[in-house]
C-alpha cells in the first residue's frame, strides 16, 4: 500500500481548494457555494495545509476524464502556477482516472474529498479500534486507485509464466491489500463481539445509555464535557473527536446513566468510512436515548441535520425516531431575536420529544436538557408500588441505584413504602433477589 498522503507531500504544503458545483442537487437541497467552500477549507486546514487560494468551479456536464472541461483545467493550472500551489483539493469524489489526469494536467498533487477525510481520520484516530477502522477505510479507497498508483510502470509482454512488471506489481499489490482487508475485517469483527459483551454486561446493571450524535463541530464534545465534567478534546475544528468516549452521567433523580460521545458526521461522508465505523455507530443504534446535537448558529443547520439523519438511516433504516431528542446548541452565538424564535419553535414543535435549546459554553438550557434526559430514559418500564421491611436494605439500595423513585414514606413498623418506575430488566433483577 502506498504511503500516507501527508508523508508524500513536499515540506511546504500550499493548497488550492476547488469546489465543483455540478448542479446535481435541487435548489432546495443545494448548499450555498460559500458554505460548501468554507467547509472544504476547514477540512484542508484540519490537515494542516496552508490555503493559498479557493475557487468555485461550475460544471455543466462532468467530464469523465477530468471532471472539468478543458478550459477550466487550463484555468486551474494557471492558478496553481500563479499561487505556487503544490496541492489541489477537489471538494467531491473523483474517479481514479479523473484524479490521475488532473495530476498530470495540473502538475501538482490532487486529492479528492474522500481522500482528504480519510487522511484527517488517519491523523486523529487514537484508540486501537479507531486506527483499525480508518486503516480499513483507507485500504478500500486505495484498492480502487491502484490503476492510478502504478501507471508509471510499463506494461510489457509476459515472458514465460510472468506478466509484465506493471501487471505483476498491480496483482501483487491487490493481493496484499486484499489480505490486509481480510485481516482488518476479522479484527473489527472481534471488536464488535467485544462491544456486544460490554453491552450485555451493561444491560445486566442496567444503566440507561445516552448517545450524542451530530454534524462535525456541532459542539458535542463541549456538551459532553459540561454534562460529565470530563476533559474530552473540544476544539473549533472539523473532526476533533473520532474515538467514542463513555462516561457516567448523574441525572437529576439521582439515577446514573452512561453517555457516549461519537465521531461527527459530515455531508457526503465516504461510504468506506460509514462501513468501517459501523461497529462504533452501532453504539448509537443501541442507545436508550439519542441526543442529536445541532449548531443552530450555523446557516446550514437544517441541511446538516438532514445529513446526520441520512447516515443514521443508512446504518439502520428502521431506527426508532421516538428515542431522539434534538439539542439546539450554540444559542449563545445567535442574537436575541433569533434565540426567541428558537425557543418558540421548540415549544410548538411536533417532534416526538421537544427540542431543547442550550449553550454548552454558558450552561443555558442544561437543566432542561438533564430533565429531558431523565424523562426520556424513564419513559419505558412500569410504575409499581413496593413495600420493604426494615431488614431489606440491599433492595432499597438497589432501587435507589436502578429505579426512579416517585414517592416514599415509612410507616409505624419501619417499613418503607415506595412508588417507583422500573425497567423490565431491573424489575427482573429485583424479583430474583427474593
Amino acid at each position: 500500500m502506498s504511503q500516507k498522503f501527508v508523508d508524500r507531500l513536499p515540506e511546504i504544503q500550499r493548497a488550492v481548494v476547488v469546489d465543483p458545483d455540478t448542479g446535481s442537487l435541487s435548489a432546495a437541497l443545494r448548499r450555498h457555494d460559500e458554505s460548501r467552500l468554507d467547509e472544504a477549507v476547514g477540512l484542508a486546514m484540519a490537515l494542516d495545509l496552508k490555503i493559498v487560494g479557493t475557487h468555485t468551479a461550475r460544471v455543466r456536464k462532468p467530464n469523465p476524464a477530468t471532471l472539468f472541461g478543458q478550459g477550466k483545467v487550463e484555468e486551474l493550472a494557471d492558478l496553481c502556477e500563479q499561487l505556487e500551489a503544490n496541492v489541489v483539493i477537489i471538494n467531491t469524489t473523483l474517479t481514479p482516472i479523473q484524479q490521475r489526469n488532473l495530476e498530470k494536467a495540473l502538475e501538482v498533487k490532487v486529492i479528492d474529498r474522500t481522500g482528504l477525510i480519510l487522511e484527517i481520520f488517519g491523523l486523529r484516530a487514537r484508540t486501537n479500534e479507531g486506527k483499525l477502522q480508518v486503516e480499513l477505510a483507507r485500504l478500500e479507497y486505495e484498492r480502487s486507485r491502484l490503476v492510478r498508483t502504478w501507471t508509471h510502470l510499463e506494461r510489457q509482454r509476459a515472458t514465460g509464466t510472468t506478466g509484465g512488471p506493471g501487471e505483476t506489481q498491480i496483482e501483487l499489490d491487490r493481493r496484499m491489500i486484499a489480505d490486509k482487508i481480510k485481516r482488518l475485517k476479522g479484527d473489527l469483527e472481534e471488536v464488535r463481539r467485544t462491544r456486544n459483551l460490554h453491552r450485555n454486561a451493561r444491560r445486566k446493571v442496567p444503566y440507561p445509555i445516552v448517545a450524542l450524535v451530530g454534524y462535525t463541530n456541532a459542539g458535542k464534545s463541549t456538551l459532553f464535557n459540561h454534562l460529565t465534567r470530563a476533559e474530552v478534546l473540544a476544539k473549533d475544528m472539523l473532526f476533533a473527536t473520532l474515538d467514542t468516549t463513555l462516561r457516567t452521567l448523574n441525572l437529576p433523580n439521582g439515577r446514573p446513566a452512561i453517555i457516549s460521545d461519537t465521531v461527527g458526521f459530515i455531508s457526503d461522508l465516504p461510504h468506506e468510512l460509514v462501513a468501517a465505523f459501523r461497529a462504533t455507530l452501532e453504539e448509537v443504534i443501541e442507545a436508550d436515548l439519542i441526543l442529536h446535537v445541532r449548531d443552530m448558529s450555523n446557516p446550514e443547520a437544517e441541511t446538516q441535520g438532514r445529513d446526520v439523519e441520512q447516515v443514521l438511516e443508512h446504518i439502520h433504516p428502521d431506527l426508532d425516531r421516538s428515542r431522539f431528542v434534538e439539542v439546539w446548541n450554540k444559542i449563545d452565538l445567535v442574537d436575541e431575536e433569533a434565540r426567541d424564535t428558537l425557543y418558540a419553535r421548540a415549544i410548538t414543535s411536533k417532534m416526538a420529544k421537544r427540542p431543547i435549546p442550550v449553550s454548552a459554553i454558558t450552561g443555558e438550557g442544561i437543566d432542561a436538557l438533564l430533565a429531558a434526559i431523565s424523562q426520556g430514559v424513564d419513559s419505558d418500564g412500569a410504575e409499581i408500588d413496593i413495600v420493604l421491611a426494615p431488614h431489606e436494605g440491599q433492595k432499597l439500595a438497589f432501587l435507589y441505584d436502578q429505579a426512579r423513585i416517585l414517592s416514599r414514606f415509612e410507616d409505624d413498623q419501619g417499613r418503607v413504602h415506595l412508588r417507583v418506575r422500573l425497567s423490565d430488566q431491573a424489575l427482573g433483577r429485583l424479583e430474583r433477589m427474593g
